[in-house]
């Protein structure tokens, strides 16, 4: 069972008590104060486990205590200290406090650990209260108490590249193809109800994990359906590869895009500005090439108009007639000259694309936009099919080479 969010409560230990003991001896008639000190309560210890993929071990179990230390002992003997508690956590976690909802640990690199309580110190025994007037002291320090701390796990996938489309678009079957997930792959909506991870090897020097969450419905930002539960999954992702259906002739991808576009910005501004790419899929369920590369034109002449509002400094969202599919004949003209021009070098370069060169890192089929405009501009607009592998090495190229391109951290 996958569980990406838990809440426990941990407790460091306590000091021991330190002891109050005399020197008894044979011969020795009235011996001093030997009583030992108390022992140091365990830590608590958070650690990265490369073998744990989820937080389902922390559902059944709340409270996690490191040992307590033991109390000194006769002859100044101190009291054996606790043993620390190490809480192995998924790579991925974070720490936060359940009170105040500050982070308290991040743990994303392999082999991280945190120490987040620390121990309490043992009390001194009566041998160190002696002194001139008070020879035989009887009183010896407690040990001091442990910390405790109640605090919420929240599990996030690290990934390269995160899948963000509707339920039923074909991201689970393209993550099948491409890598080596297997999720499961059925003709209804929300088949993915739990995210899924994949390794894409590009050739045998490259390769890039690829995260496939849930479908995203209109209002996941709010609450409605799986999405925000698992949009903080692609939270850490490097690139958002949006998936757009092309057999919606209801639901353009251009008006899939702008509300996917929408609820990421609702959830998460930083991650609404991350580079990203388009596939529109299903492209083997469709009749005729012309209406591919008519949607293709309309794409292009979408981000053409981004471009033109982004120079106005106008908000795309905002502006309705960025909403619609059916774009002014304005846009498309604009971009009509240089989308033929792509499109006759991509039929000239492209032949069959289940035979693609491996040492092709600039797919031709691929619109290559600028890179300048990380957050309004794709990194490349592809038609996919996952089903008859159309275009999918070149998609792996694509993403490959964004991926080179792209800031290596994002918190």
């Amino acid at each position: 069972m996958f569980v990406d969010s838990a809440d426990i409560f941990i407790s460091s230990g306590n000091g021991g008590a330190g002891a109050v003991s005399f020197r008894r001896e044979k011969f020795v008639i009235q011996g001093g104060p030997d009583g030992g000190d108390g022992g140091r309560g365990g830590d608590v210890i958070l650690k990265v486990d490369p073998n744990a993929d989820t937080l389902s071990k922390f559902r059944g179990s709340k409270y996690h205590k490191a040992q307590n230390g033991k109390p000194g002992k006769a002859r100044r003997c101190s009291g054996k200290s606790g043993a620390d508690l190490i809480v192995p956590l998924p790579l991925g976690t974070q720490v936060i406090d359940f009170d105040s909802g500050e982070i308290l640990a991040d743990l994303n690199e392999m082999g991280a650990q945190v120490k987040i309580l620390q121990g309490g110190k043992g009390g001194l025994g009566n041998a160190h209260f002696k002194n001139a007037t008070n020879q035989a002291p009887t009183y010896a320090q407690k040990g001091i108490s442990g910390q405790s701390l109640h605090v919420r796990l929240e599990l996030k996938l690290i990934a390269d590249v995160g899948l963000v489309g509707y339920p039923n678009v074909g991201k689970s079957s393209l993550i099948s193809t491409i890598s080596n997930a297997k999720p499961e792959v059925a003709n209804y909506e929300f088949t993915t109800i739990t995210p899924h991870l994949g390794v894409v090897e590009v050739d045998d020097l490259h390769s890039f994990v690829m995260a496939d969450i849930p479908g995203i419905i209109d209002g996941a930002s709010e609450g409605k359906g799986l999405g925000l539960e698992f949009l903080k999954h692609i939270e850490r992702t490097k690139f958002l590869l949006f998936v757009l259906d092309s057999t919606r002739q209801d639901f353009p991808p251009t008006e899939q895009y702008t509300h996917l576009r929408r609820e990421l910005k609702h959830f998460n501004q930083t991650l609404a500005s991350r580079p990203f790419g388009i596939a529109i899929s299903k492209i083997d369920a469709l009749d005729d090439a012309s209406s591919i590369e008519s949607m293709l034109d309309d794409m292009r002449a979408y981000f053409d108009a981004e471009r033109k509002l982004a120079d106005k400094n106008v908000e795309p969202e905002s502006n309705i007639d960025f909403m619609s599919a059916n774009f002014t004949e304005d846009h498309k003209a604009d971009s009509s000259a240089e989308s033929s021009l792509q499109t006759q070098d991509a039929k000239s370069a492209t032949t069959d694309s289940t035979h693609d060169s491996p040492t092709n890192t600039t797919p031709a089929n691929v619109t290559p936009t600028s890179t300048t405009r990380a957050n309004t501009t794709p990194a490349f607009i592809l038609d996919i099919s996952s089903i008859a592998h159309i275009h999918t090495n070149k998609l792996k190229f694509s993403i490959l080479q964004a991926l080179q391109n792209t800031p290596k951290h994002h918190s």
